[in-house]
């Protein structure tokens, strides 16, 4: 079987669209393929950046044309004004932090509201590990992160770690519900592009959030993506270099 075709087979085999982690671990289970190589994982990203049958949806995330009507799919930097399109790359973002804080051993939250969306064939409930927010303070202050967008928490349920996800929406929006969670000892994150970072300089710098400016970190995309493949071929060691 030549690469590309295990390639594809492997994607078919994942329904039609995988993360490339995920890709890299299923595409090496093929026993009819050789690979011949000390990097099979670079010839599973050359291929799918190459081949015509396959394209990319967002950072990290690649299907087959064939099922790209069959699953609603679009191609990256073509649905910004699709709405739909944003709500997927925001719940695929979610996903990816679900399941690295899953990998690491945290107790993984997302808003109920969020917990039906797909991250690629899966709802967010399924892969979240706690199917109800822990009640850690005050209900009231509980009330504040019920929409924060992915939540760890440590063994003892007290929250380790407050994502934002901010793929269209305000980064301010976000910064206030940090602020009105500041009193946890807990990491504050904003995932976004990139492109995104000088904003989120531009709004921490402003004096209402003087208190926690020192503690909001940002995480970009492709970023996030990598940590995401670390995790996942950690845990495959039989099919990791």
């Amino acid at each position: 079987m030549k690469q590309h075709d295990a390639v594809i087979q492997a994607l078919e085999q994942l329904g039609g669209q995988s993360t490339l982690a995920d890709l890299y671990v299923e595409t090496m289970k093929i026993k009819d393929c050789e690979w011949r190589t000390k990097t099979p994982f670079a010839s599973i990203r050359r291929i799918v950046q190459t081949r015509p049958e396959i394209f990319r949806i967002r950072p990290g995330l690649w299907a087959l044309r064939s099922y790209q009507k069959k699953l609603g799919l679009v191609e990256a930097d073509k649905g910004d004004d699709i709405p739909e399109a944003t709500q997927n790359s925001h719940t695929y973002y979610q996903g990816l932090l679900v399941t690295i804080g899953n990998f690491r051993g945290h107790l993984t939250f997302v808003p109920n509201q969020d917990k039906n969306r797909l991250f690629v064939n899966k709802p967010l409930a399924e892969i979240r590990s706690l199917q109800e927010l822990p009640t850690f303070s005050y209900e009231f202050i509980v009330r504040k992160s019920e929409s924060v967008d992915v939540i760890w928490f440590n063994e003892r349920q007290m929250p380790h770690s407050f994502f934002e996800v901010e793929h269209s929406t305000d980064i301010h929006n976000s910064l206030i519900k940090f602020a009105d969670l500041q009193d946890f000892y807990s990491r504050m994150v904003i995932v976004a592009d990139e492109n995104r970072l000088r904003e989120y300089e531009y709004k921490l710098e402003k004096t209402a959030f003087k208190e926690i400016k020192n503690r909001v970190k940002f995480l970009g995309y492709n970023a996030l993506v990598k940590e995401y493949e670390h995790e996942v071929l950690k845990a495959a060691q039989p099919f990791s270099l």
